[in-house]
């Protein structure tokens, strides 16, 4: 197997000018902006400009594998055994546990997220231009890659700059962050990213079934609905943002859907050219780390040879520079600090006041800006927002940390805030990424869900006769602001009088569990559409008019008028005469 995996990698330097012409191919074999199934293709479909709004990507705009799809579709085969001849149905092979992977990650956030519309696709598109499918199914039995899958450290040389943010726990270089496993997180997004998707207990980057899960996951966030363009376009972007990037997995997305099959482990193709100018897999946590260093340890990979002008992430050419400093070497000084260098402290944006009811959206969002020493606003830093507590509110999409860039303006803004039930104050922490700065904290307040309008559903009277029962149970219609009022709490009491809110101790009556008459009712809840039906009503011997008053959270009150006559008596029978 190793010596297999040797001939592969050794072919990829030689790859690089079949891509060359493979991309003019293709490009050239379809109409421009239609793919086969009628949608709009990537190549011409235009960014989100709020894409740069977030923390820059998953992977840190880490290279990835350039290799594009061949331009034979592949024909769907229910086969499980080694890949069939031709470089389609080759290509279009995936690992058995890759693939499996994927398939349970589809079908994860099809329960979990039914908006998002996630293909397993897509995970295999990302996941081939990330890793080659885990460096063609080099895992063990629980979905673990056989070798750490490691991207190169994100020095600032010839990529991004990103400051060791998990002490080398993930990576192992306490210097600097590097993509993880074989859908190539960052420390920093897996933090809180991570997904348990083999049930083992662990947030494991390097388990496929875990970062195929945090992948979908993170793909899903923002409301984003995958079967539409324009969000599709902005997920990808947000895993890497490059246009290249997006070109690229489209590219393979529309390959894997016209048809896959699954292959052993261990027998997946493997790319051979990146976008930094290297080739091969990724590299091992054992090979130092680089533009250019081989992708798997004691397999004999020959070393490439640098491009004189490697290509950025992203597009455009970068000046080559010095190699890189290997994980655990300290790192040379910098010449110049970073914008996350010069930040001295965070201050608090706006808003004063964050309030928001049970299960509404709260309508401000947290505003964060990132200044120096001297107060001078400071761009381009990641700010790290953290939900703390025990409580069900979280970011729209649901998470409960996120990640944003700031602005020109020093000013990172959070996503949205979702309020869940748990009502009281919720503590959210602005943090920077990178860079020990005190963190600043905001209080949200939950708020019980309240209505402030009650109106019977019907206009019936309600009468009884003495010692008998109500017809019809007293049902409301609780709104707020116009809008239904679902959930909302309430209370129903027959009252003395108007005067009197304190319960009566004769009249109407309900029943509790053992039968026995009770004249107030707590605990009550309108359903999803507003509504409340209070039990069925009784009455003592006591006739006259009496009131059941209704209140709810937020103030809401209705008073109903019940009447409860005297029963008829039934007319005497006539009487004997009277005996002489």
């Amino acid at each position: 197997m190793a010596a297999q995996f040797g001939r592969r990698l050794r072919k990829g330097a030689a790859t690089t000018a079949v891509a060359a012409v493979a991309v003019a191919a293709l490009s050239a074999s379809q109409a421009p902006g239609v793919n086969d199934h009628g949608r709009q293709t990537a190549a011409d479909a235009t960014p989100s400009p709020d894409v740069s709004a977030s923390d820059g990507s998953a992977t840190g705009n880490s290279p990835y594998y350039t290799d594009l799809p061949p331009l034979k579709s592949p024909n769907p085969s229910p086969s499980t055994g080694p890949s069939p001849s031709g470089k389609g149905e080759t290509e279009a092979g995936i690992p058995a546990t890759v693939l499996d992977a994927y398939k349970k990650a589809e079908a994860s956030l099809r329960e979990s997220k039914p908006g998002c519309n996630l293909p397993w696709q897509l995970l295999a598109a990302i996941g081939r231009v990330e890793s080659g499918q885990a460096r063609g199914g080099r895992v063990d039995a629980e979905g673990t890659t056989i070798g750490k899958i490691l991207g190169p450290q994100l020095d600032g040389n010839g990529f991004a700059l990103i400051k060791d943010t998990d002490n080398g726990a993930y990576d192992g270089n306490s210097a600097y962050d590097q993509a993880v496993g074989p859908m190539q997180f960052i420390p920093s997004t897996w933090a809180w990213a991570g997904r348990d998707g083999n049930a083992d207990g662990k947030k494991d980057p390097n388990n496929i079934y875990d970062a195929a899960l945090a992948a979908g996951h993170y793909l899903c966030r923002n409301n984003w609905d995958l079967s539409d363009q324009d969000d599709l376009d902005k997920a990808i972007l947000s895993y890497n943002n490059s246009r290249e990037y997006l070109n690229l997995v489209m590219r393979w997305l529309d390959f894997y859907r016209k048809g896959t099959h699954e292959v052993p482990d261990g027998t997946g193709t493997l790319p051979g050219n990146r976008s930094d100018g290297g080739s091969g897999a990724s590299s091992d946590r054992s090979t130092p780390a680089g533009p250019a260093a081989p992708s798997t340890p004691g397999q004999g990979a020959s070393k490439p040879k640098p491009s004189p002008k490697p290509e950025k992430p992203g597009g455009g050419n970068a000046t080559p520079k010095p190699p890189s400093t290997p994980p655990g070497s300290t790192p040379p000084p910098s010449t110049s600090p970073t914008p996350t260098d010069t930040v001295d402290h965070l201050e608090n944006a706006g808003p004063a006041k964050l309030t928001a009811m049970a299960g509404d959206a709260f309508a401000q969002r947290i505003s964060t800006r990132a200044e120096t020493k001297a107060g001078k606003a400071v761009a381009k830093v990641r700010v790290r927002f953290t939900i703390l507590g025990d409580t069900d509110t979280t970011f729209t999409g649901g998470e409960s940390v996120a990640t944003v860039a700031t602005n020109s303006s020093g000013v990172a803004v959070a996503p949205a805030l979702q309020a869940g039930e748990k009502t009281g104050a919720v503590t959210i922490r602005a943090t920077v990424v990178g860079r020990t700065v005190a963190g600043l904290d905001y209080t949200a307040t939950v708020t019980e869900r309240a209505a402030d309008k009650l109106a019977r559903t019907s206009d019936a009277a309600l009468t009884c006769v003495a010692g008998g029962e109500f017809a019809a149970p007293v049902q409301v219609k609780a709104t707020y602001q116009g809008a239904v009022a679902d959930g909302v709490a309430a209370t129903a009491t027959l009252v003395k009088s108007a005067a009197d809110a304190t319960a009566n101790d004769k009249g109407p009556y309900f029943k509790d569990a053992a039968g026995k008459p009770v004249r107030t009712l707590a605990g009550l809840k309108t359903d999803a559409k507003g509504l409340l039906t209070l039990p069925k009503l009784y009455a003592d011997d006591t006739t006259g008019t009496f009131l059941l008053r209704i209140t709810t959270a937020g103030g809401a009150t209705l008073t109903v008028e019940l009447t409860v006559a005297a029963a008829e008596t039934s007319a005497p029978s006539p009487s004997a005469s009277p005996s002489a």
